[in-house]
């Protein structure tokens, strides 16, 4: 059940390692640091890396259906245009607030979640945001924001509100999510959970912060397997690569007093089971 055969896909320092998310168009990972304002890709089968500074803290950036990136910013969501023009779709600044991690609906919306920087309770929101920049507000009263994903037949939300230590789960239907309810509790002493994937099979894979690992849960909350990372702040996790079967997995150094050669870095286990397909963003 515990698995330690993760590689170094990108020996990186990044202060806050985040939001992994396989670009299936251009083949390739896109990944973030949030409090380094930067937006990383790395291609797996060439090594080719890039690396863009955006003008404030990026909480998430997932790839548009007709090419360029929508990215989840801390005074609100942005598009890059395929030519590299940037413009706001919907702008929000909060003093004290900023963008976290989002995901990307069956419907193509985005559901893009905020914090504040001190992490305070009820500071934080998730909202569906449209391609046409429409909001709604679908929870205002969370404090970190983090792990959204859908069953692979779109009918279940999973979400992360990470002080919680839960994994919850919500009924999706017509774009509404309702009738929230946890699916998994994170034991004292295990980390918190931060960013999730959900597989080909509706196992839930969940990356948890202070707790150096990966885990995964059936859609029943079982869990049943266990990564072991070399980092203790691990943050976010992806299925990417061509066939969708390598588990990237994104980590932190912010806090560490001495942090472990790893931390900061983008690692992957290959082979780690089967991912889904991820929508784009319908703007």
């Amino acid at each position: 059940m515990t698995h330690h055969m993760y590689e170094v896909a990108v020996r990186a320092e990044a202060t806050l390692g985040e939001g992994p998310t396989w670009d299936a168009a251009a083949g390739r990972l896109i990944w973030i640091d949030i409090l380094g304002s930067r937006v990383h890709t790395y291609d797996p089968a060439t090594g080719r890396r890039t690396v863009r500074t955006t003008e404030q803290h990026v909480g998430a950036v997932k790839p548009r259906t007709g090419g360029g990136l929508v990215l989840n910013l801390r005074d609100g969501v942005g598009l890059l245009d395929p030519d590299d023009s940037f413009r706001w779709l919907h702008h929000e600044p909060v003093p004290g607030r900023r963008a976290n991690d989002a995901a990307v609906a069956p419907d193509g919306s985005l559901w893009a979640g905020t914090m504040r920087y001190d992490e305070a309770p009820g500071g934080g929101t998730l909202s569906r945001v449209t391609g046409d920049g429409a909001v709604e507000v679908i929870l205002d009263d969370v404090a970190v924001s983090n792990g959204t994903g859908w069953s692979p037949d779109g009918r279940l939300m999973y979400y992360i509100d990470s002080p919680t230590r839960r994994v919850d789960v919500f009924d999706f239907t017509d774009g509404r999510a309702v009738n929230r309810r946890p699916l998994v509790e994170i034991e004292e002493g295990a980390g918190f959970p931060d960013g999730l994937t959900v597989d080909a099979d509706g196992c839930v894979w969940v990356a948890l912060w202070e707790g150096a690992a990966v885990r995964r849960y059936t859609p029943a909350g079982v869990l049943d397997r266990v990564i072991e990372l070399p980092a203790p702040r691990v943050t976010a996790c992806a299925f990417g690569g061509p066939d969708l079967s390598d588990l990237y997995i994104t980590t932190a150094r912010v806090g560490l007093d001495a942090p472990p050669p790893l931390s900061g870095s983008l690692l992957v286990v290959p082979g780690a089971g089967k991912g889904m397909t991820q929508p784009t963003f319908a703007g």
